[in-house]
């Protein structure tokens, strides 16, 4: 009778519901459906059973079955094209919404999917988002099959029709108002049952019912604790399990003293325990979690769904007219030009020229593939050669260009740089906490065991350490907000504390320092025919480099069909027009012995046909407006320059710069990188790299933090950490000073947050706080911490005139 007892209140192994009358026993383990046992044994087989180790029953039922024809639809190339990001010859790349994702258990689960299923090769988990990235060879495994295996194991993708149609939506989860539902409803009935506790001429009322209100109030509080209090105990349990300290574990520790010492008093009599404080205590965090998580997905919408990269691109007119339009208004159906070096935004289909597709940003295969006409070429990729002509098939995804700016492998050790203030005082102060609690505890045991349990759940509360993690993110999302309202935009929270400790700034010259748009350009040498104009012209469209743009605007006609386009960085383009070979670039280049140029103002380009030079164009170099002004704000700051042009301007550019400044010319990509990496090396310097993004990608990855400057070609680079547009370059000093502001108002947050809990910890210690008093003015504390971050950012920002 026992044993068939205990067999009747067995819960599923897999997924912890009850098993019922009959449970499904295998591998000495009870299921509750065949499900459930379906998917541990697929777990056990591929040795993934520490599935079960990071969580009780973390699984997810599995009494829905999987029906084979239910995923027919994803074998249609037409639905596979539209939720893939990115197709090669081996891979596919896509991003799958999961909403069952709840516990580090799924995370685990979710990145050893290559463990399942071999034709998985990569997955990463976004836990805040509910979202996984995919990346799966479609010669082993298939769409279908990719979400099958996701649906055996209880984490069957959200998939819509907007997914289909090309058009994604973003799903917002619920979890945490449920979860204050459940906490307010159980809080406002607990308080009614506790009435008679705290008043006087309800005595006889509480004599007769204690006992039953108080068993009333422990069926109350039973899904407060298992649910809506669960977030704070996972976090917490996390925490010890990497050795780690987290601003969950004293308040975990406050809410499991309240419940456990309250079922005691109830069960044994002693008193009606403090269970109306617990209900409390998680409403109102929650509270405080609730405005956190709305702030935190203001910042979020603001960073994915605004004008996130100030780049554009070139569309073509119906009367053959080009235009540069944001990437972000482009529209299915434009034709648009991509030139050498540049970024495909959008997927597209090519209908004119030789596109050789580097495709390293996103696959990591850096060798070039070619694209015959009527292929689709997916956006990410970035042209190596000619121009070519493509009409826009799908939506400019912001996310999936903000998923390629993120990628790991243009990350740099973010380890070194981010919240160090938080980390440490963050650590300190909850040690602090726990400390002061227990000793509370101990003093008070002996004297009053109620103004202990007060004492001791109130410090734990009301010690309130969101401010040290709040701060940070608060203030910096405000930051990014307020730069991104300037044309200044950045990868992460984390590019605002690098920006506050920059120390040393180096230039590329060219289309950064200069201005090559309001350069006035002329020519000598020998009279070009009109053949001859067309075939350098042609040659000079297929280019991004800010002087062959500028050249080509001020030639007039038509272009020809150009073969073999090869642009060699810091020197020139080579292409072959109508039988021409064009060659364009520097005196060097093109083996033109040239003197010094006496005018230091002045940059020429040269220009060769079939081996005969013809001429060159002569630029007047114009300067950046707010160039005196940037540089002489950074004057506290080492400067220095890089350039790929000789030194004839070197006199001009001291006088820009002043003596103390290093210029470099003749400057190659790796001479370049390799200059970043001796500042690094040589007096710890903190090296901010200011460049155009075309040749400039090392540098921009091995400084501390890099910023491309955006003019009207699509010249991002994922290595950067910042895209800076150009109408904003004479603000570039007020950003790095606004960084360091920052940093104060951070230590300024940690000021108020300090004062706050000193009186509040003075005031618990006392015993003269009630655990639900201390509950109410925690998320007032966090409320605060929130406005006074949001209020000083913006002083501050409307105090710089940003």
């Amino acid at each position: 009778m026992e044993a068939a007892l205990q067999t009747n209140i067995q819960n599923c192994y897999h997924c912890g519901d009850s098993c019922g009358d009959e449970p499904i026993v295998a591998h000495e383990k009870a299921f509750c459906c065949d499900g459930c046992k379906a998917v541990y044994e697929l777990l056990e087989e591929n040795n993934l059973c520490t599935y079960y180790n990071l969580e009780e029953s973390p699984g997810l039922t599995g009494k829905k079955p999987v029906s084979e024809a239910r995923f027919a639809y994803l074998d249609d190339p037409g639905v596979e094209a539209q939720l893939i990001n990115f197709r090669s010859d081996k891979i596919c790349k896509l991003t799958f919404y999961i909403p069952q994702m709840h516990c580090s258990s799924c995370i685990w689960l979710l990145e050893n999917l290559f463990k399942l299923n071999p034709g998985i090769a990569e997955t990463t988990v976004n836990f805040m988002r509910k979202e996984v990235a995919l990346t799966y060879l479609h010669e082993k495994t298939s769409l279908r099959e990719v979400v099958e295996l996701l649906t055996r194991i209880g984490y069957e993708p959200a998939i819509t029709l907007a997914d289909t149609d090309g058009k994604k939506t973003t799903k917002k989860s619920r979890t945490i108002i449920y979860k204050l539902g459940i906490a307010g409803f159980a809080f406002g009935n607990v308080m009614l049952l506790a009435f008679p506790d705290y008043l006087d001429f309800t005595k006889e009322l509480q004599n007769n019912f204690g006992s039953f209100f108080g068993y009333l109030s422990i069926l109350l509080s039973i899904p407060v604790f298992f649910y809506s209090a669960r977030g704070f105990f996972t976090s917490a349990w996390e925490g010890i399990k990497q050795r780690m300290v987290n601003i969950d574990l004293p308040i975990s520790t406050g809410l499991l003293a309240l419940f456990f010492v309250s079922l005691f008093d109830i069960f044994t009599g002693r008193g009606p325990g403090y269970l109306d404080s617990f209900t409390g205590l998680v409403f109102f965090m929650l509270i405080g979690k609730y405005f956190q998580q709305r702030t935190y997905d203001t910042l979020s919408f603001d960073r994915d769904y605004t004008s996130y990269f100030p780049v554009s691109i070139t569309v073509l007119k119906e009367n053959g007219e080009e235009s540069s339009t944001a990437v972000r208004n482009l529209q299915v159906g434009d034709r648009i030009r991509i030139r050498n070096q540049e970024l495909i935004p959008a997927d597209a289909i090519l209908l004119r020229g030789r596109a050789m597709i580097d495709y390293s940003f996103v696959s990591g295969e850096s060798e070039p593939v070619e694209k015959v006409v009527g292929e689709v070429i997916y956006a990410g990729g970035r042209q190596v050669g000619e121009s070519i002509e493509m009409e826009v098939v799908k939506e400019v995804s912001q996310g999936y260009l903000t998923q390629l700016w993120n990628d790991t492998v243009f990350s740099k050790n973010e380890a070194q740089y981010l919240h160090t203030y938080s980390n440490i005082a963050g650590k300190w102060f909850i040690i602090v906490t726990l400390l002061v609690a227990a000793g509370a505890l101990i003093y008070w045991v002996p004297r009053d065991m109620d103004i202990a349990m007060k004492a001791f759940t109130s410090v734990l509360i009301i010690a309130c350490p969101c401010a040290l993690s709040l701060a940070t993110p608060f203030v910096h999302g405000h930051t990014m907000r307020v730069f991104g309202r300037n044309k200044f935009y950045l990868k992460n929270t984390g590019v605002v504390e690098r920006l506050a400790k920059i120390d040393t700034v180096v230039f590329d010259k060219t289309g950064t320092l200069t201005e090559p748009s309001e350069a006035e350009v002329t020519y000598t040498g020998k009279a070009l025919s009109t053949d001859q104009s067309q075939a350098i012209l042609s040659v000079l469209r297929h280019s991004t480099h800010p002087l062959s743009q500028r050249i080509s605007e001020t030639m007039k006609g038509s272009t020809a069909p150009v073969t073999g386009f090869q642009e060699y960085t810091g020197k020139g383009l080579a292409g072959e027009v109508n039988g021409m070979l064009v060659r364009v670039g520097s005196a060097a280049y093109l083996g033109v012995p040239v003197d010094k140029q006496k005018d230091t103002l002045k940059t020429s380009v040269y220009v060769s046909i079939d081996g005969v030079v013809l001429g060159y164009y002569t630029f007047f170099n114009v300067y950046r407006d707010g160039l005196k002004k940037v540089l002489g704000d950074l004057k506290d700051k080492k400067i220095a320059v890089l350039s790929g042009d000789n030194d004839h301007e070197s006199a001009r550019l001291r006088e820009l710069l002043g003596t103390e400044a290093e210029l470099n010319f003749n400057q190659s990509p790796v001479q370049k990188l390799e200059y970043i990496q001796k500042l690094k090396e040589q007096g710890q310097h903190k090296v901010l790299m200011v460049g155009d993004g075309l040749n400039d990608a090392g540098a921009l990855k091995q400084s501390d933090a890099g910023i491309a400057l955006s003019n009207s070609v699509t010249n991002f680079s994922p290595s950067c950490d910042a895209i800076l547009d150009a109408e904003s370059f004479d603000k570039l000093s007020t950003f790095l000073n606004f960084s360091r502001k920052t940093m104060k108002l951070i230590l300024l947050t940690f000021a108020v947050s300090l004062v706050y809990n000193v009186v509040g910890l003075t005031v618990a210690v006392m015993g003269l706080f009630t655990p639900i008093v201390s509950a109410i003015l925690m998320p007032i504390s966090t409320l605060s911490v929130m406005t006074f971050a949001t209020l000083s950012v913006k002083y501050a920002a409307k105090k710089a005139g940003l």
